[in-house]
């Protein structure tokens, strides 16, 4: 009996000891640990920018259908507005013709006749058309201005905007950028009505 009872004393030892270990084991985990996700700020959405219009030119001289006004894409160049015209006459110099000039609403396009000569330097298709009105114009009609790239014509919109419409060429220099070799550049491209 002594060592069914040993046996015993032995078997409760051994239970009580792992009872111990496993609690002490429990009680020594560590820590969980706790992971915080953080998305970053959302960040604003430029506002879409406007379709351009169409730009009309007018086409004269050494052209298929000669004197008529066309509608262009936006961004057009002269070699558009010819096409648009039904191209070259036999006739045509087109030696004196820019074809890759882009083209502004309300450009001329003249194709002169092979024999004619170009009077004090002037290209027979010269950019230029309207002025372009710094208070009211687009994106994109800023960025037909020489020095003026999307974000400078961004600039300029967002400051007549936030601080009203500019009234002299001076009232520019407040936009960021804007320096006076710019505004030298700008000063016969611009209207401010």
């Amino acid at each position: 009996m002594s060592s069914a009872r040993g046996s015993l004393i032995v078997f409760l030892v051994l239970i009580i000891l792992i009872s111990l270990s496993g609690a002490l084991l429990l009680l020594s985990r560590p820590e969980p640990i706790v992971i915080t996700i953080k998305p970053p700020p959302p960040t604003a959405t430029p506002k879409p920018s406007p379709t351009p219009r169409p730009i009309l030119v007018y086409v004269s001289g050494e052209v298929s259908q000669r004197g008529t006004q066309h509608f262009l894409p936006y961004g057009s160049r002269v070699s558009d507005a010819v096409a648009a015209a039904g191209g070259f006459t036999d006739l045509a110099n087109k030696e004196l013709v820019n074809l890759a000039g882009m083209l502004r609403d309300g450009d001329q396009v003249h194709v002169p006749a092979i024999g004619t000569d170009i009077i004090d330097g002037a290209l027979p298709t010269p950019s230029g058309g309207k002025l372009v009105r710094v208070n009211s114009a687009s994106q994109e009609e800023l960025e037909t201005l020489p020095r003026v790239g999307p974000a400078m014509a961004q600039r300029i919109i967002e400051y007549r905007e936030q601080v009203g419409p500019f009234s002299t060429l001076a009232d520019l220099d407040q936009v960021s950028g804007i320096g006076p070799s710019t505004l030298e550049a700008l000063e016969d491209l611009i209207a401010f009505d």
